[in-house]
């Protein structure tokens, strides 16, 4: 059952590889400029380039992917995830420099994944790294969802909320985005390089103080939003954005792999608890259940571990104390094989994995309290490695019940 767990996991991978979403979608001109920004830049610019030839190009994307075979003649920037670093800020200012040299008649062919939002920080001036890095790091610790987060970090740039485009203009720009989020909106994709904005300043001032963290914000961005929301305007007429991989789709071709699976129509989305109680009530009986989607995580201690690895266990806990004594596996990953902070794509447990864990002197319930998830499955031998991927669209949980 787990290398069943397995096999459906990979097929959802392999669903969103970004080459082959790429040569799909590519328009038949060849652009006068490529940049590539997210977890799965990589393949998506080695499609574009097997197609047109040469082009120049800018890639920045996480350092995970530092031994992917990229084309020669490309600026590349391996930065920093999910922490925004000095090599991302040298990647947007590369990107900034060279849209701007874009002439009317012109094109970019701007290639999104999941992950450039934090690849790619492009602040305003009186914002320094340091600033981004800090709202960052509050952000990811609040629970806050990927579409709350990016409504405020799109304030905080010069790139996202449809900043790149803005950039680029006159220039025509075509986007080719895999998402990695939950409902696909471009807007929130990366934070929405070549999109419109989701919200305003006083929306995300809203948000901050209603989470509790607007005290606790470096004073130059608090400086930044307490000023006059700016209008939303609506996507350039020179943009198009085309969508061409999402979680859906990987969730479908697991569906296809295991004929037979019960596939959740709804994604997987909330705090992990809720999550972990929500497979619990559906996966009653023998039979494959599946899912897709993105939780969230709210640190309450200084463990390591990530909301993939966290809800394995959350869901281990939950099957002892619900008494299940047939055969189970469950399985929550990351497509983009890495979960959180860790080196671990997620975790694959069984109905034995509390035992191994309490063997090997590690009690789950504390380590669950921590948020110290990564060392408790390690123990159990159940975390999920894969390695990066080279995609990015959200995460897969499978559960098998014999």
């Amino acid at each position: 059952m787990r290398e069943e767990a397995l096999r459906l996991f990979d097929a959802g991978v392999i669903a969103a590889d970004p080459e082959e979403a790429v040569l799909k979608a590519l328009p038949e001109r060849r652009p006068d400029l490529i940049v590539a920004l997210g977890k799965a830049a990589p393949g998506m610019i080695r499609a574009a380039l097997a197609r047109f030839g040469p082009v120049p190009g800018i890639v920045i994307t996480h350092r995970e992917n530092a031994e992917a075979d990229l084309p020669p003649g490309v600026q590349v920037f391996f930065a920093g995830h999910p922490v925004p670093d000095e090599v991302g800020l040298a990647g947007a200012k590369a990107v900034l420099e060279a849209v701007s040299r874009l002439a009317f008649g012109q094109r970019l062919l701007v290639l999104i994944s999941g992950g450039g939002s934090a690849l790619l920080p492009a602040p305003p001036e009186g914002i320094s790294l340091a600033d981004k890095r800090e709202l960052n790091r509050l952000l990811l610790a609040s629970g806050a969802d990927i579409g709350e987060m990016n409504l405020i970090r799109q304030q905080v740039s010069l790139l996202k909320g449809g900043g790149l485009a803005r950039a680029t203009s006159p220039a025509d720009v075509v986007a080719l985005i895999l998402s990695d989020v939950v409902g696909d909106d471009i807007s929130v994709i990366a934070s929405g390089p070549t999109a419109a904005p989701v919200g305003t300043r006083s929306e995300a001032r809203q948000r901050l103080r209603s989470r509790g963290l607007w005290p606790e914000l470096p004073a130059a961005i608090r400086g930044l939003l307490e000023g006059q929301d700016q209008p939303i305007e609506p996507a350039a007429n020179h943009v198009d954005n085309r969508l061409v991989g999402s979680n859906t789709l990987s969730r479908a071709a697991m569906a296809h792999a295991s004929p037979g699976a019960s596939l959740s129509p709804e994604p997987l989305t909330g705090d992990v608890s809720e999550a972990a109680a929500r497979i619990m009530a559906e996966a009653r009986g023998p039979g494959i259940w599946l899912w897709g989607g993105e939780t969230t995580v709210r640190l309450r201690g200084a463990g390591k571990g990530g909301r993939n690895q966290e809800l394995a266990l959350r869901v281990a806990l939950l099957a002892e104390q619900a008494g299940w004594r047939d055969d189970w596996v469950f399985l929550s990953a990351g497509t983009d094989g890495r979960d959180g902070p860790t080196e671990a794509a997620g975790g694959l447990v069984d109905g034995e994995s509390l035992t191994r864990m309490r063997a090997a002197g590690i009690d789950p319930e504390e380590a669950l309290a921590r948020n110290d998830s990564n060392p408790a499955l390690a123990a159990s031998g159940d975390l999920v490695v894969t390695g990066a991927t080279g995609t990015n669209v959200a995460d897969l949980q499978i559960m098998i019940r014999a």
